[in-house]
């Protein structure tokens, strides 16, 4: 039954796809109503991506700085599940770069990529390379804040939610800062630098046992505070 659901999300969302490299989001971004299925894409998804080749679309010559945000797309259901439910969004996940002793690395909140058995959802912290890998990632995007003062404290506040080991939030509610899902964790570090990269907008999405209010990608894609510094793809 949960295949069949799943099959039926996927149908649905097949046929736009190919339409969304190079869509330009919506400024104006309206409430939206839809049903995102990403506990049964996630659960068909598990463990599917064993046994195959990888490699980074990052391009070799892209030069990242803290506080830079990153954007990326896969091709699985689990991301078109998150585009049917933001029409206005060219992607399904975000994160923040961060300065781990000189090194840029990437933090996320991110469910269903455990680092080894028995790893739980929480903010993680991953190489570029690995963010950026195409088992994760068909198109990306590495945005600029206006601000480098502003950028680099919401990384060291992104920096400080994965030293917590913060748990990622499956309930989706961005008022409770305990458990972060993606888009809030940026957001949440940003409004610790002194800067909102989002409005108190929040979109209504359904899923299968709950409804939750949310921040989307491309409310945070579409901010006038970031501006692009790389598109690639693979």
């Amino acid at each position: 039954m949960a295949a069949a659901v799943a099959e039926a999300a996927a149908d649905g969302v097949a046929a736009d796809s190919k339409a969304r490299l190079r869509r330009k989001p919506n400024h104006a971004v309206p409430m939206t109503y839809r049903t995102l299925l990403l506990p049964v894409a996630c659960l068909l998804l598990a463990g599917c991506t064993k046994g195959k080749d990888y490699h980074c679309i990052l391009p070799a010559d892209a030069k990242l700085r803290a506080g830079d945000v990153v954007f990326r797309r896969g091709g699985g259901l689990t991301s078109q599940a998150v585009l049917a439910a933001d029409v206005d969004g060219n992607y399904s996940h975000v994160g923040i770069v961060v300065d781990s002793a000189g090194t840029m690395m990437i933090v996320h909140a991110v469910s269903g990529e455990p680092d080894f058995e028995g790893d739980v959802d929480r903010v993680k912290m991953d190489r570029p390379e690995h963010f950026f890998s195409t088992e994760f990632t068909v198109v990306g995007e590495v945005c600029r804040p206006a601000d480098s003062m502003i950028a680099r404290r919401a990384s060291e506040a992104a920096m400080a939610q994965y030293r917590r080991g913060t748990l990622f939030d499956h309930d989706y509610d961005d008022l409770d800062t305990s458990k972060m899902y993606c888009t809030e964790l940026i957001a949440y570090a940003f409004q610790q630098a002194g800067h909102k990269v989002v409005g108190d907008e929040r979109h209504t999405v359904g899923f299968p046992v709950m409804q939750a209010s949310v921040i989307f990608p491309s409310d945070i894609h579409s901010s006038s505070f970031l501006e692009t510094k790389y598109m690639f793809n693979n």
